[in-house]
């Protein structure tokens, strides 16, 4: 097993278990977290998962390229590939919050994976990029493009043409990382999101998650007009009804889920 997986207390852990070659990622990895992803995505128990690398020099540094398959840039390019790299980054099908906990590089594929992500926590040691271009190759797997649907145009483009790496406090700057956090007090920043997280009602943070991901390229006014089924079953759970009692009552709401 390259990935180890945990579900407890309604939050997912994946960590990719691979620090003797900076958690880069090989096909039979790649696989792995393609069949996790798809069981989170069947598991309503989940409500928020944390995304990682082991050890403390890597998140991800992308696809390993001395264990690959060998392939062309071009056969790789037409091969399928669901989800993106690492099977997040371009994923369209889970609707339960992941929070990126980027412990070191985030290069390559691990960049993208970060892109796929929703919340990002950054150690300070961690750097970002997308190098491809400097081994003649290219971001195919969500990096060209959504970077620039994440930050301004032109920062975008100095990253994709250039492959150069950004530290966390620029990354924080560009917009790219929500927190930044001293390496011992990653995983208190990481815990303070995720218990902010499962504080809301899990169905309202699915419906907002879907909906946000469905109005994307659409104007203001049609996205608020969308009628998903994420933002009825919210609407119609025993869940919103519970808010508004825990509210009026002065106590913490208790989530069911329903």
């Amino acid at each position: 097993m390259s990935v180890l997986f945990s579900i407890e207390d309604h939050v997912a852990r994946v960590t990719i278990d691979r620090p003797d070659v900076l958690n880069a990622v090989d096909l039979a990895t790649q696989a792995e977290l393609i069949s996790i992803w798809e069981e989170i995505e069947k598991n309503r128990d989940v409500r928020v998962v944390v995304l990682t690398g082991a050890g403390d020099r890597a998140f991800c540094t992308g696809a390993d390229m001395k264990g690959g398959s060998g392939m062309s840039g071009l056969e790789y390019w037409a091969a399928p590939r669901p989800g993106g790299f690492g099977g997040i980054a371009l994923r369209e099908t889970l609707n339960v919050p992941v929070v990126a906990r980027v412990n070191g590089h985030a290069l390559g594929g691990g960049m993208e994976m970060v892109l796929g992500c929703d919340i990002v926590i950054a150690s300070e040691k961690a750097t970002f990029g997308l190098p491809e271009p400097r081994v003649g190759r290219l971001a195919l797997d969500g990096g060209i493009a959504l970077l620039g649907r994440r930050i301004p145009h032109v920062q975008a483009m100095g990253m994709l043409l250039t492959g150069r790496r950004v530290g966390a406090a620029e990354a924080f700057r560009l917009g790219l990382v929500n927190e930044v956090a001293a390496p011992d007090a990653l995983d208190e920043a990481v815990n303070r999101w995720v218990n902010d997280i499962l504080a809301c009602a899990p169905l309202s943070v699915r419906a907002v998650k879907a909906m946000v991901r469905a109005g994307e390229g659409l104007s203001a006014r049609e996205a608020q007009m969308l009628r998903l089924p994420e933002l009825v079953e919210a609407l119609k759970s025993e869940d919103q009804n519970e808010g508004v009692a825990a509210f009026r009552e002065k106590r913490a709401p208790k989530w069911t889920g329903r």
